[in-house]
């Protein structure tokens, strides 16, 4: 079968969605910052040997790379496209990543794993559909801490418009008295 793939933006000015016409990542989703965290995925590896590439997100049939600010995306692109085309025939989209997410939410509180459900079907298929994801930290009393990751991470609308969807949602779903905060980067 031969590939196609279609580059769409994302609300991040600093990252692009390539859309293949087969699948990359069957289950769940991968994001890699660097190198060293891409395992057994040889496609991964090879995006970061890109200039300017920061991070790289893995979800169904969609690569979502983040570039440096200094980066300019002709380059990237035409890179990007031509290490998926050499490489997307020997990929495995049902490579193994070890799923920390998984055990960290087994272990949230009953409130935080309501949240997470709550995210899961309104506002994390956005967010991972442009490269991103969103983890609850922490709960006390009314106020809920997140964390953005891949795309959303550096995206402007991650911190007005998308924030503020997600404490609409929460108030209405969940608890009307909520405030929702992104945690600090350490």
């Amino acid at each position: 079968m031969e590939t196609t793939i279609e580059i769409a933006p994302t609300p991040n000015p600093n990252a692009l969605k390539f859309i293949l016409n087969r699948p990359v990542k069957k289950e769940g989703n991968s994001t890699y910052r660097s190198p060293m965290e891409c395992g057994e995925n040889q496609l991964a590896r090879q995006l970061f040997a890109i200039r300017g590439v920061d991070q790289i997100h893995f979800f169904d049939n969609t690569i979502t790379l983040t570039k440096f600010s200094y980066a300019d995306w002709e380059s990237v692109e035409q890179h990007a496209t031509l290490t998926i085309n050499a490489l997307i025939d020997s990929h495995n989209p049902d490579y193994f990543d070890p799923d920390p997410e998984a055990d960290r939410r087994r272990n949230l509180s009953p409130e935080l794993q309501k949240i997470e459900e709550i995210l899961d079907r309104t506002i994390r298929p956005g967010l991972q559909g442009d490269g991103g994801d969103i983890q609850t930290l922490n709960l006390d009393g009314n106020v809920l801490l997140i964390r953005y990751s891949g795309a959303c991470g550096t995206c402007p609308s991650s911190t007005t418009g998308t924030l503020e969807a997600i404490r609409a949602i929460l108030k209405e779903e969940f608890n009307p008295e909520i405030d929702v905060y992104i945690a600090p980067e350490f």
